[in-house]
């Protein structure tokens, strides 16, 4: 296959200000994703958009259509909502593309639309309210918000652990409105307030479409390390600030010491959320285990990372597959699924 490559640059000048290594990551991971491509057999040119240029990639698609587009693109001019837009062109063009369509990923980047999802299909997921505004911080001081703790505080939009810091675990509902005042002044969005669940976190790495979802070996958060005054979450330092006490006490690590029925369990419920929110050809669902072993997801990311030192790529790796394999496999699933709509219709 002919296979085009697109991710977004609209972080580039920021990253640059902060440190050019970053900017440079950014685009490593692209051609690193872009040389699987080529390990798995196909021809992959990469074009990176920022977002006004995106006539760029029409005026490409028009005249030299590829096979196939790997999509990379999670946000345009800033902004993670316009993770939608190259799909969506994607699809008015006609191209087959990896990844999620517009919709699942529209869904995702509202938390709450999630939880609504997950609720109305029967997948097992922590109670939670929506907080926006200062009648729902009224309502949280005074404990008349329908939320158990502790709870957590998450932004409703945002991926990659922002926004999320050790007081993101509230006790009490006076901890509750104080941070969530924080975030919707600092980030302005809504946040999602969720019940708390104390147990083991899970993240199962899923391929497939349709009926035919597997999983990859499970993998999960290692907070052995974590000093005991510290919430055993993943905080934005715990992925993003090697030096910070969080970065080694959230080690992701092969799942070990679980009963079959319990990784049955896992699994089933990761594959139920998979197929909600209409994820398509790869994708991670996040699974926070209760104390009576009820799996409960926390997170659904449809669009995740697939560098080769990301989690992805080490579930990939413990199931015997090489990165050209694993790249290649997506790319296999996208065409494939994209060939049976045309022949449906």
């Amino acid at each position: 296959m002919r296979v085009l490559l697109v991710y977004n640059t609209d972080y580039d000048a920021e990253l640059m200000e902060a440190s050019p290594a970053d900017v440079s990551a950014v685009r490593e991971a692209a051609l690193a994703v872009a040389a699987g491509v080529d390990g798995a057999g196909h021809g992959c040119e990469v074009l990176g958009i920022g977002g006004p240029d995106i006539t760029t990639l029409m005026s490409r698609l028009k005249s030299d259509p590829p096979d196939l587009v790997f999509n990379l693109c999670e946000s345009l001019a800033g902004n993670t909502k316009n993770e939608v837009v190259v799909p969506a062109l994607l699809d008015l063009a006609g191209v087959a593309y990896t990844g999620p369509g517009p919709l699942a990923i529209g869904l995702c980047l509202h938390k709450d639309r999630t939880k609504d999802i997950l609720v109305a299909r029967g997948v097992p997921t922590p109670p939670s309210v929506v907080l926006a505004g200062e009648a729902d911080f009224a309502a949280a001081e005074a404990g008349n918000l329908a939320i158990d703790y502790p709870c957590f505080v998450k932004l409703c939009h945002e991926d990659a652990s922002v926004g999320i810091d050790e007081t993101n675990v509230a006790a009490n509902p006076a901890a509750l409105a104080r941070r969530a005042r924080q975030l919707v002044a600092a980030y302005r969005q809504p946040v999602l307030a969720e019940a708390y669940v104390d147990g083991r976190e899970v993240n199962v790495t899923l391929m497939g479409n349709g009926d035919e979802v597997i999983a990859l070996p499970l993998h999960e958060i290692d907070f052995s390390a974590m000093p005991a005054h510290r919430p055993r979450i993943v905080s934005y330092a715990a992925k993003w600030d090697p030096d910070h006490v969080d970065f080694g006490g959230t080690v992701p690590v092969p799942v070990t010491a679980m009963a079959p029925a319990q990784i049955a369990a896992v699994t089933e419920v990761a594959i139920a959320a998979y197929g909600a929110l209409g994820l398509r050809d790869f994708g991670r669902v996040d699974v926070r285990i209760a104390k009576d072993g009820t799996p409960m997801v926390i997170d659904v990311n449809p669009n995740c990372d697939l560098s080769p030192d990301a989690g992805f790529a080490r579930a990939a790796a413990a199931a015997g597959m090489s990165y050209a394999d694993l790249v290649g496999r997506i790319c296999e699933l996208a065409s494939r699924r994209h060939a049976d709509l045309r022949h449906a219709a």
